[in-house]
């Protein structure tokens, strides 16, 4: 059997072109058993891919595909622009841990052209890590390259010492740099007991995609198709090989095929989606949450309902109960404080959804509208049966809103506070004017075409087809139409950039770099806001 190691999702952003559900289908469907994720230098995916490989019946292997600094990462010098690739993979909690510590820090303190470790770094973060010499960017091949054979030794052994579990990465592309490296590496491992693993840097799903992945490479790098100086992949053997190609790539290498199955039997991540880490506020001494919970709502309900009879109370004990039995409490005070903030510092606010519903939160001074008055049914908001987190939702001033992430910051503490991260993808239109470029197409042409589809939420390519006419007929009648339109579709929904939530802020109990990954707000943004690197489904989905 063969385990596939080095991969590139669509969240290596403009250079891998795996979705994950089309790639783990495909993995699944060539009889593998285990696949790994290896982005470059983010862990963007991680989460996603983990729930897709699991529904599918595959074990999940996160990992990253690193720069390492060829110095110190703090160094910011010309010289330093240059650095190493180096693939990790989690073997274990820890490892997955070490791996969220490597990325974060590679982003708030390595960062110079892209996020970074170094050594020093590694050897702080090593337990729980396999760790594989990456492709012809990796340390020991461009050692190798530059004729420094010797030094590629040392650096191997580096390795080798620092994480223990080390594997000199074979690739077998036709491409005369990597079979000059070949001839150096295989013979180096053997001389160092260092074992060789078989990878094949898989950017694509199917050899189809090579053209469309070519695209997305332009699209990346401002270049167009006819730019013979382009950055390109050297042909169209980055697709997820099966095991009987790769079996046959690595006939007189059998044991570099197996360490493949030997690393993914080490690797058991289990990653727990049922516990919450909501941030809790300091409590009156000796009570608890719910104690408080209930105190601050019966001192209000003379307020709000100057003459509650039985009925009132009822309701307001039966939800109280229901918050106590689903562990809400905390996050009903933290909704509670902050919104005591806003009126305090007379910040304007609204709050939206199902939480009308709740007696608790008109008694809190949360939400205006009286729930009884207007029959709203508590459920909708929170049930036991459905213990999903209640949606509050506020407004702020949009003038005003860097004052409240400012006091969650001071009152949670920095680390435990971060904006939530977004992908913009290549929608409809995006994907016409941007594809239009990397073929080298007018603007004035592409954008004519651009111009055709539909203003709706959610359009797509295919619908824009299906719902103008003006469209289908120039696609039908014009072949330059109906090139750039097809190669539209086939890189259209892939992730293009990263950028902040407009809205989203989390904040946790623990500091957030033990959850998840941080990295800038943006280029240049030395003012420590930062942000997840996991978007928002996945830090709902991690509690």
């Amino acid at each position: 059997m063969f385990s596939h190691l080095h991969v590139h999702t669509e969240y290596s952003l403009l250079d891998g072109m795996c979705r994950i559900p089309q790639l783990v289908s495909r993995a699944k469907e060539l009889g593998m058993e285990a696949l790994a994720i290896t982005d470059h230098g983010a862990m963007y995916g991680a989460i996603k891919f983990y729930l897709a490989a699991r529904e599918a019946g595959l074990k999940p292997i996160i990992g990253c595909e690193f720069y390492v600094a060829q110095g110190s990462r703090l160094n910011r010098n010309a010289a330093d622009k240059d650095s190493y690739h180096l693939i990790l993979l989690a073997k274990d909690q820890t490892g997955y841990q070490n791996l969220i510590q490597l990325t974060t820090r590679a982003h708030l303190d390595g960062f110079y052209y892209k996020p970074r470790v170094d050594r020093e770094l590694l050897k702080q973060h090593q337990k729980g890590l396999v760790a594989l010499s990456a492709c012809l960017g990796g340390e020991m091949p461009s050692l190798i390259l530059q004729g420094r054979k010797e030094e590629a030794g040392q650096a191997a052994r580096w390795y080798k010492e620092t994480f223990g579990d080390f594997y000199l990465e074979v690739q077998r592309h036709p491409i005369p740099e990597l079979e000059q490296v070949n001839e150096v590496l295989i013979p180096m491992a053997a001389e160092l007991e260092i074992p060789l693993v078989a990878t094949n840097d898989v950017h694509y799903v199917s050899k189809e995609d090579a053209y469309a992945h070519d695209l997305l490479m332009c699209i990346g790098t401002n270049s167009t198709i006819h730019d013979e100086k382009r950055i390109k992949m050297a042909g169209d053997f980055f697709y997820l090989k099966s095991p009987e190609e790769m079996a046959e790539l690595y006939g007189d290498l059998p044991e570099a095929l197996e360490n493949t199955e030997r690393i993914a039997d080490m690797c058991h991540l289990e990653l727990e989606f049922d516990r919450l880490h909501l941030p809790e506020i300091d409590l009156p001494q000796g009570k608890t949450a719910d104690e408080f919970l209930y105190e601050l709502c019966h001192r209000a309900l003379p307020e709000y309902y100057p003459q509650a009879g039985a009925d009132i109370k009822e309701r307001l004990g039966h939800e109280l109960e229901v918050i106590k039995k689903t562990q809400f409490a905390n996050y009903f005070l933290v909704a509670w404080d902050i919104i005591s903030f806003a009126k305090e510092k007379g910040i304007l606010y609204g709050v939206r959804g199902s939480a009308a519903a709740s007696i608790v939160l008109h008694c809190l001074g949360i939400t205006e509208i009286d729930p009884i008055e207007h029959k709203l049914v508590f459920e909708r908001f929170l049930n036991i049966e459905r213990q999903e987190m209640p949606d509050i939702d506020f407004d702020f001033e949009d003038e005003r809103r860097d004052e409240v992430i400012a006091y969650v910051s001071r009152k949670y503490g920095a680390d435990h506070v971060a904006q939530i991260i977004t992908f913009g993808t290549l929608g409809a239109r995006a994907a016409l004017r941007d594809v239009g470029r990397a073929l080298g197409i007018p603007y004035g042409d592409a954008d004519r075409v651009a111009r055709l589809v539909p203003f709706a939420p959610g359009m797509t390519l295919e619908r824009a087809l299906d719902e103008n006419s003006e469209l289908k007929d120039i696609y039908q009648q014009e072949e330059g139409v109906k090139n750039l339109v097809d190669s539209a579709r086939k890189v259209e929904g892939l992730a293009r950039h990263a950028s902040t939530h407009a809205a989203g802020v989390v904040i946790s109990k623990e500091p957030l770099a033990g959850y998840t990954p941080l990295q800038r707000l943006g280029r240049g943004n030395d003012q420590g806001l930062v942000m997840t690197q996991f978007a928002m489904a996945d830090i709902a989905h991690i509690g």
